[in-house]
């Protein structure tokens, strides 16, 4: 196996949105904020070379939706899919499966490309995967996450016919070295791939952990639709990542890749910080 950052770009969100309750007199050390309030966020997916197949976690935001709707969001940054992939040598039609840890659009806006006034899978030959819960949940969306849940860059996979479901059980098995935790405040059933990779444990962290700037267990966005639950959820994990040694992959930090966890007399903290290539 072999895996590979694949970088997407980034874009700017509101800072306060992003840590919910915490001031932003302390927020704003570890992640600075622009004269608007927004800070900066990376687009970060992962590439698993697994055997035959070639697995993508996520898809970045990508580039389809209209000049008004990008506006808000500030993309910027030299890297995109095609030039990420192109980098590790790849291209989009190698893809064979499309991982997607949840359908919020900075997460699944990619997997659907517009041809004309066509709409249709940008992986035309990979597997689109998601849980039948989660699906569920961002097509019959509320309205506090609706605008999240954008009809373009999911029904199109359903109507391509490569949509599959995976079981939304904790613990499920995607590949022999792949399986599935799942997590229930930020958004339901939101999957998390734990990798078995050179002796050691990758947990993908999705929105659960947006950066290291989020790790104190309060840090939690204004985007979760169950704080309470992520607050529970992120006891467990973070604990489960001490005793195991996990390495966490962070999806949206715009300078680190990787970190690890230590149990310190105040509390659970960051270990280390460093790129997948260390691995």
């Amino acid at each position: 196996m072999n895996l590979h950052t694949i970088d997407t770009g980034f874009f700017k969100l509101d800072g306060g949105a992003m840590f919910g309750v915490v001031p932003k007199s302390i927020w704003q050390k570890t992640n600075p904020a622009d004269a608007n309030n927004l800070c900066t966020w990376a687009m970060r997916c992962l590439l698993v070379e697994d055997g035959n197949r070639l697995i993508l976690i996520d898809t970045g935001i990508g580039d389809k939706q209209s000049e008004k709707f990008f506006s808000h969001y500030y993309l910027h940054g030299d890297a995109n899919m095609d030039s990420s992939l192109a980098a590790k040598g790849f291209h989009r039609d190698d893809i064979t499966d499309v991982f997607l840890t949840h359908l919020h659009f900075d997460h699944v806006g990619g997997a659907v490309i517009r041809d004309g006034e066509l709409l249709k899978p940008a992986f035309k030959n990979a597997t689109y995967w998601s849980n039948p819960q989660h699906w569920d949940w961002a097509v019959n969306p509320n309205e506090r996450e609706k605008a999240s849940f954008l009809t373009e860059n999911i029904l199109p996979i359903q109507q391509s016919g490569q949509l599959k479901f995976i079981d939304a059980t904790d613990g499920a098995k995607f590949t022999d070295d792949i399986s599935i935790r799942l997590a229930f405040g930020h958004t339901d059933a939101m999957m998390l791939p734990l990798i078995d990779y050179k002796g050691k444990k990758i947990l993908y962290m999705a929105d659960l952990l947006p950066s290291v700037g989020h790790i104190p267990l309060p840090y939690i966005m204004a985007y979760d639709m169950f704080p309470m639950k992520t607050l529970a959820e992120r006891k467990l994990f973070w604990n489960e990542a001490v005793e195991n040694e996990y390495i966490l992959y962070l999806e949206h930090d715009p300078i680190n890749e990787c970190c690890t966890l230590q149990q310190t007399e105040k509390g659970i903290k960051v270990k280390e910080m460093f790129g997948l290539d260390k691995l």
